[in-house]
């Protein structure tokens, strides 16, 4: 078992390692065999101002500091994950219960988007913009926001933590991380440790570990924070954009999704199968670009159908050290008690169970179901776990209105043997990403990664950092003389 259960168990709060004040325990759990990993003390409001506070003022250097020496922080940091990678993948398997393919699959992300924060520190510029007034000029600096606050999932908390806070502190931020209160070591503290150890100056980056049922909505109300970065559920991100407002900060929401995988009628069969069985069982299915939905031209879904049902009942189920098991526990009993509530309410709705797994714990075998009514709610909602909708349909209108008929658009995928009949099919469907001959599960680090509809707000990776992280500052400059009408 990796010592950081044991080492990184405390808040991280101005460079200091401590323990929270609260009165009450988050305890971490192994959700395949509910070993308990840590125990930590929660963060008060005390301990969210006190962490904010410490970004606040570290900020001001760090902002002044030249970008090229911000940047050897974020070299280090990415060579301190690559010498770590043993260790950092045995904790995402006994903290979230992921399998040896997902952490390596999420290792790779990180350190590909470590690799973009060492550059993106030098990526700000100004601009010369003419003026109508004779003798005027008009330069518009790009400048860090301040202080970033980050709330983290626990799906891929090492990756989507990282996702905001390297980007934030590379353009010149202080940050402030909440991590989930499933994965408080993998998604907080262990990202503040590399942090630290690769020479970050103490108090820019904060990681505190804590629940709503403690602070309320402090952590979004806080006068410091200027950006709040969340990703989650559409239901939480709803929240999180209202308080924001309220309080004119800038939110940056990476939602929930009910993507859909379409296989058209001239579609490489085989290859749908794989592209759709990863797309909807990577990690358990606990992926926002997960395909919740698999369409199938009526024309090919027999085979299609009994290709991918013989596959899904291929793939392992157990223990996630195995390095053979595919499909390892949910995060907690509550996910998985609602996974098997969807499973029985879509057969009570009339559903057909082509695969029907069981549950044991957290363990949740793949489903797969068919017949669904075509107005069943559980159609257009995002299901987070190993559960696959097969929907036939007759020709690509039919395909596309059934794409769009869902409230979220994050992401999707088309399958075809013609390149630009898929790309013209994308075209047509309400998302920020889709994909043409591919999974539905993508992300790279300068490709804008977000969605449309009830999938979030704004963007992330690459240029779209900058719209996330700094602001633009209007410094105009009289050579001249003004003229004044009084």
């Amino acid at each position: 078992m990796s010592s950081y259960f044991t080492d990184l168990a405390q808040q991280y709060i101005d460079g200091d390692w401590r323990p929270g004040t609260g009165s009450w325990d988050i305890i971490d759990f192994n959700p395949y065999d509910n070993e308990k990993l840590a125990s930590i003390t929660i963060a008060t409001v005390d301990e969210v101002d006190a962490a904010y506070r410490a970004a606040e003022r570290a900020q001001k250097q760090w902002a002044a500091t030249s970008p090229y020496a911000r940047r050897a922080v974020f070299e280090k940091a990415l060579k301190l994950v690559e010498e770590r990678e043993r260790e950092i993948t045995e904790a995402i398997i006994a903290e979230l219960g992921g399998t040896h393919l997902k952490a390596a699959f999420e290792l790779h992300l990180a350190k590909e988007f470590l690799r973009e924060a060492v550059h993106l520190a030098l990526r700000p510029e100004g601009r010369i913009i003419p003026s109508p007034i004779d003798g005027k000029e008009n330069r518009v600096y790009r400048v860090p926001v301040g202080v970033v606050g980050v709330i983290s999932p626990f799906n891929f908390p090492f990756l989507l933590s990282l996702k905001s806070v390297a980007p934030a502190l590379a353009l010149g931020n202080g940050v402030v991380l909440k991590p989930h209160q499933n994965t408080p070591i993998v998604g907080g503290t262990l990202i503040g440790k590399i942090f630290e150890d690769a020479g970050l100056p103490g108090g820019l980056l904060n990681v505190v570990v804590t629940d709503i049922a403690e602070i309320g909505d402090t952590f979004l109300e806080h006068p410091v924070p200027k950006v709040i970065s969340f990703t989650g559920s559409d239901q939480v991100g709803r929240h999180v954009a209202t308080v924001c407002a309220s309080h004119f900060k800038r939110s940056v929401l990476e939602l929930g999704g009910n993507s859909a995988l379409v296989v058209l009628d001239d579609a490489d069969i085989d290859y749908a199968v794989d592209a759709a069985v990863f797309s909807r069982y990577v990690h358990q299915g606990q992926v926002c670009m997960a395909a919740n939905r698999i369409l199938v031209d009526r024309s090919v879904s027999e085979e299609f159908t009994a290709k991918f049902v013989a596959k899904v009942r291929s793939l392992k189920v157990g223990d996630p050290s195995d390095p053979e098991t595919i499909i390892g526990p949910v995060i907690n009993s509550q996910q998985a008690d609602a996974l098997t509530a969807t499973v029985e309410q879509a057969l009570a709705e009339g559903a057909t169970a082509l695969v029907h797994g069981t549950t044991t714990d957290n363990l949740v075998e793949p489903s797969v179901l068919t017949d669904l009514p075509a107005g069943s709610a559980l159609l257009k909602r995002e299901v987070f776990g190993p559960v696959a909708f097969l929907v036939p349909f007759d020709g690509e209108e039919e395909a596309v209105r059934i794409v769009n008929d869902t409230p979220y658009g994050l992401s999707g995928a088309v399958h075809t043997g013609n390149i630009e009949r898929g790309v013209r099919f994308a075209q047509r469907i309400d998302t920020g990403m889709f994909h043409v001959n591919d999974g539905t599960v993508h992300d790279e680090p300068i490709v804008p990664f977000g969605g449309e509809k009830h999938s979030g707000l704004g963007r992330l990776n690459g240029e779209t950092m900058l719209d996330a992280f700094t602001t633009q500052k209007w410094i105009s400059v009289q050579h001249g003389r003004s003229g004044f009408p009084f």
